[in-house]
């Protein structure tokens, strides 16, 4: 692997970071990334560098976005704590209070907290799905009113991979009246002044980089039968058009295919991290971020802490984003990370767009947070 020119800002303090950034490029197999950190409201680290695409042939530029998968998911969590924060939504009640057709094969009961924990049951749909489902909102809304939980509601939790986006989803567009997407772009983004889409118009697809698979292998490999499969193979090309399609771009799943950078992450984690102005109450981020659930994940088959649509970090587990236990947020298939960290008050961004293998702990983590706590302490 050859060295890389980074742009951007690092104060002196990060200079480990800097460097630990770099060596993704010399020693990990990284091709084009984004990487933040904002310090109590204060900016200390913007950097970028590599390519967008495989053929290297077209720099990473200060504005360039990308898929950041599941990352996407703490963003969809912020909305829904905006929503009851203003006292539109209660997450102890049904989510039938709010959607009613949701009531039916056994669901009446299942609360959105449950949907925010993942502990609903609903990690796929049994019925069979016409070729381009995944892309089609109403179509797959329907088919999880009408699925039945794969467990008991509130007695395991189970990663809800893609389906996480349609219910929370849903959830958000009975009660405010526009879709995820739509209060995303008008009250976080816009409000904040950051580069995140769930939904990305066609404009903007020049400067999207573009997902490379994991070297090797088409990603990750999973049982064909199981409930990994039912969960992670709704993201299948079938049922949703490869990742860098216009298709697949303009679609909104609040699950898996925001786009935005490690800035924008960042900034937005930061906002929490210092008590949420201007988008959540301090009171509003607290309860969002309390910790709510530990379990074996009957999905990803490893330990996670949850809180309300945010993994919680796990010292000593696979999700180990430095040493506080209160610091939340989440990851994508791929590599991408956001969190913030109450305690010392840091968002961290990362993007990327040569993804890895597997679930959980990417390789490139764990230098650049070594290197980020190092600093802080």
């Amino acid at each position: 692997m050859t060295a890389v020119e980074l742009h951007g800002d690092c104060h002196p303090r990060f200079a480990a970071l800097r460097e630990a950034f770099a060596e993704n490029f010399t020693e990990r197999g990284e091709v084009g990334a984004s990487l933040c950190v904002v310090e109590r409201g204060e900016t200390v680290v913007d950097l970028w560098g590599g390519w967008t695409d495989a053929a290297k042939s077209r720099p990473w530029q200060r504005d360039t976005i990308a898929n950041v998968y599941s990352t996407t998911k703490g963003v969809a969590a912020v909305a829904a704590a905006m929503l009851a924060d203003r006292n539109a939504l209660d997450v102890e009640r049904p989510v039938a209070h709010y959607w009613p057709e949701f009531a039916q094969s056994g669901k009446e009961r299942i609360t959105v907290h449950q949907l925010l924990t993942h502990e609903a049951g609903l990690v796929g749909v049994d019925e069979e799905l016409p070729d381009g489902a995944a892309l089609d909102w109403d179509h797959m809304v329907a088919a999880l009113e009408r699925q039945a939980p794969m467990w008991t509601p509130g007695e395991g939790l189970g990663y809800h991979a893609i389906t996480y986006g349609w219910l929370v989803g849903e959830v958000i567009r009975r009660i405010d009246g526009r879709t995820c997407g739509e209060f995303v772009r008008d009250e976080i983004s816009a409000p904040l002044d950051i580069d995140f889409y769930i939904g990305l118009p066609a404009s903007e697809d020049d400067r999207t980089a573009e997902l490379l698979p994991a070297p090797g292998s088409a990603g990750i490999n999973i049982p064909p039968e199981g409930l990994a499969a039912k969960a992670l193979g709704l993201a299948s090309p079938r049922l949703a058009s490869g990742v860098n399609t216009r298709e697949w771009r303009a679609a909104e799943l609040p699950a898996a295919n925001g786009h935005g950078n490690a800035r924008a992450l960042a900034t937005l984690y930061g906002a929490l991290a210092g008590g949420g102005a201007p988008l959540l109450s301090a009171e509003g981020v607290e309860r969002a971020a309390a910790h709510r659930v530990t379990a074996d994940d009957l999905v990803l088959g490893f330990e996670v802490r949850r809180a309300l649509g945010f993994i919680l970090s796990t010292p000593g587990g696979r999700y180990e984003w430095g040493p506080n236990p209160r610091t939340f947020g989440h990851s994508g298939a791929g590599g991408s990370l956001a969190f913030a960290d109450p305690d010392r008050r840091i968002g961290f961004g990362y993007v990327m767009n040569q993804m890895s293998a597997g679930l959980g702990a990417d390789p490139r983590w764990k230098p650049m947070l070594n290197a980020l706590y190092a600093a802080l302490n």
